[in-house]
């Protein structure tokens, strides 16, 4: 479709080449991140736009340490089993480089911990309060694991009120048992956004689709109308980059052309805000920015 290459042994394609991390800011808060030993998903994922991010001042921290108990197939964290373990400063050491950093908004992610018996939502909710105890004016986008569908752990995440709460179906429904750990699921995730948006201070939600795995683009179209049957504010969709030859491969790498139809569509079934691209990802800054903007003149209409 409008010029997807197969993948297969082929190079990247030239709109997937990004330059190298660098610059002063880049190197600040690296140094912010080690001086506190805080995990990024920027590092831990290999995300192809740290050099921008960083570059731009903005991060997306991963907290509950950086070895995850599920084990999709699309992702570079490391998988296993942590044992219980759990920094119980890691809240103040967020909020104090939230600080050191100078950020107007945050985005926090987990690595999934079904060896806890909250799963760490209460440890995710303290993150959140500490940002907010700290610089009130900060805005708290976080990317929550589905808990096992235990709805009353997104609620204690949604009690702590963060601005966006996200939650990535992450491919096509066909797609699910291939791509995700199998406790994961389309459903699952489903019912995830629909819990958070049906709390009482009902947070912004948030998901993201990768492309480039296999899907159909029907199947992308009916992925973004269940989202939307759930009420789910902000979408993003980017292509899939195999983080090591251990994952999976690519299929496809779709053009830029076709990421523009997608959120052509996805703006036509409701969506507030798409944000689609091939390095495009789930915390994306140019999403952020509208998002701030968006909460912001909410704000303001509330206090008259």
């Amino acid at each position: 479709m409008n010029g997807t290459v197969t993948a297969g042994r082929q190079p990247k394609p030239d709109w997937l080449r990004v330059q190298a991390p660098g610059g002063e800011n880049y190197a600040h808060l690296k140094q912010v991140l080690r001086e506190r030993g805080l995990h990024t998903v920027c590092e831990e994922a290999r995300c192809p736009n740290i050099g921008e991010c960083w570059g731009g001042g903005t991060a997306t921290f991963m907290v509950l340490g950086d070895v995850c108990t599920r084990g999709c197939r699309f992702c570079a964290v490391n998988s296993g089993n942590p044992g219980g373990a759990v920094d119980v400063d890691e809240a103040q050491k967020v909020a104090d480089a939230v600080d050191a950093m100078g950020l107007d908004y945050v985005v926090l992610t987990m690595v999934n911990r079904d060896d806890l018996a909250d799963e760490g939502a209460h440890h995710v909710a303290d993150c959140i309060r500490a940002i907010k105890r700290r610089t009130p004016q900060v805005l708290v986008e976080v990317l929550i694991g589905d808990f096992s569908g235990r709805d009353g752990l997104v609620d204690v995440v949604c009690d702590a009120a963060p601005d966006v709460l996200a939650h990535n179906i992450e491919t096509v429904e066909r797609l699910q048992t291939a791509v995700r750990d199998r406790r994961s699921g389309f459903e699952r995730s489903l019912e995830v956004l629909s819990r958070a948006k049906a709390h009482g201070l009902s947070p912004y939600t948030k998901s993201s689709i990768m492309l480039g795995l296999g899907e159909r683009d029907d199947e992308i179209i009916a992925a973004m109308r269940a989202l939307r049957r759930h009420d789910v504010d902000f979408l993003t969709l980017g292509q899939y980059l195999q983080p090591t030859p251990a994952l999976l491969p690519v299929q496809e790498y779709v053009h830029p052309a076709a990421f523009d139809a997608h959120r052509r569509q996805g703006e036509a079934l409701g969506f507030r805000y798409v944000a689609s691209g091939p390095l495009v990802r789930s915390s994306y800054r140019a999403g952020e920015l509208f998002i701030r903007a968006l909460i912001e003149s909410r704000r303001a209409d509330a206090n008259g």
